[in-house]
């Protein structure tokens, strides 16, 4: 009889506990005999320290674990990723510098939640792209709704909005044709070589030559030259992806075309020019960015391609309306409307410019 019991206890099926695999910051903590919680060391009066006081992290948990499956071992916690996330923001930093900043900063390790000073990095710099595509818009949203709420003391009494247009660049080098063409050419000959296909001719030695004749192309003395070796460069590649339509558009795109390709890795990519002297023209997305005089952001959209500024306002006053109660705009460059509600001045704008909106 005891023999059955064990082997009852041994083999029974075990409960799933949707709870357990959706990652949280723990509650209790058990110190080493060597290890300080951070509490001890750090100032208690930091920037840091005070805004993670401020964040209702049980409520981050409760809205974010709807993105996370109920089976499958335990997630990152989710106090971890979003404090990442708002570090990143917050610094500028980028996936990989975020995560070797924590490394040596304990008040970046306190606001994602540790209890004592860790030595090895918390995540893959990848898990911040899934974790994106995880949350995706509406997480993004959640995110900027908790910015806005920790700032809901300077919305009062503000009535009006800024609203502007900039250019979110992408990490990309500076787009030229031979720099394109050598890439597609690359990728051609790396595609023959994993999939062990056959080209007719590679044009190794003589793609050598003509890459050093366009490297000073611009030179007075160099330009004819290096000008027929460009077209040379172009004709070997369309040789190479003579099936693959994709490359073949980047080596038939002439240089007043509309929707050219910029990169190969990010084609979205758009060459938007907001006139400004440094940077005549900037290589990336259109956003659109909405904050309150005394500086508050209460509005952040991306949006596709390269749209006209004013026909991207309903979209964010819609985003503004939905987040906080600001009723009235003021867009940067234009004239603001100041005595009308928010739903008869989009109800207006409509009617002038044309739009398909619904109130």
């Amino acid at each position: 009889m005891f023999i059955c019991r064990i082997f009852v206890t041994l083999y029974q099926k075990p409960t799933n506990n949707s709870k357990e695999m959706i990652g949280k910051t723990a509650e209790t903590h058990q110190v080493k005999i060597f290890e300080t919680p951070l509490v001890n060391f750090i100032n208690m009066n930091h920037e840091l320290v005070k805004l993670s006081q401020a964040i209702d992290w049980d409520w981050v948990e409760k809205e974010f674990e709807r993105y996370f499956s109920e089976i499958g071992r335990s997630s990152v916690p989710i106090r971890k990723m979003v404090g990442l996330m708002f570090l990143k923001s917050l610094y500028n930093l980028s996936d990989e510098n975020v995560l070797a900043r924590w490394i040596e900063n304990p008040y970046f390790q306190h606001f994602t939640g540790e209890y004592v000073f860790q030595y090895d990095q918390p995540i893959n710099p990848a898990d911040f792209s899934k974790f994106r595509k995880r949350i995706g818009v509406e997480g993004a949203e959640k995110l900027l709704d908790l910015s806005i709420d920790l700032n809901k003391d300077e919305l009062k009494g503000q009535s009006e909005v800024m609203i502007d247009s900039t250019v979110k660049e992408k990490n990309i080098t500076f787009p030229t044709d031979v720099r394109l063409y050598r890439k597609i050419i690359k990728r051609c000959h790396g595609l023959s070589r994993n999939h062990n296909i056959k080209l007719r001719q590679s044009y190794a030695r003589e793609l050598k030559a003509l890459y050093l004749k366009t490297r000073f192309m611009n030179h007075p003395k160099r330009k004819k030259e290096g000008t027929k070796s460009k077209k040379r460069i172009c004709t070997i590649g369309k040789a190479l992806v003579n099936d693959l339509r994709f490359y073949l558009r980047v080596l038939n795109q002439k240089r007043t075309d509309t929707h050219k390709i910029y990169s190969l890795h990010e084609p979205e990519v758009r060459c938007i020019a907001k006139g400004k002297e440094a940077k005549p023209y900037e290589f990336g997305n259109k956003s659109g960015i909405a904050k309150t005089k005394t500086g508050v952001i209460v509005g952040a959209i991306a949006f596709e391609g390269n749209p006209f500024d004013g026909h991207t306002l309903p979209e964010q006053l819609e985003q503004i309306k939905r987040l906080t109660a600001i009723t009235k705009r003021q867009k940067r460059g234009r004239s603001s409307v100041k005595e009308l509600a928010l739903n008869q001045q989009l109800a207006t704008l409509s009617t002038i410019m044309g739009w398909n909106v619904t109130f």
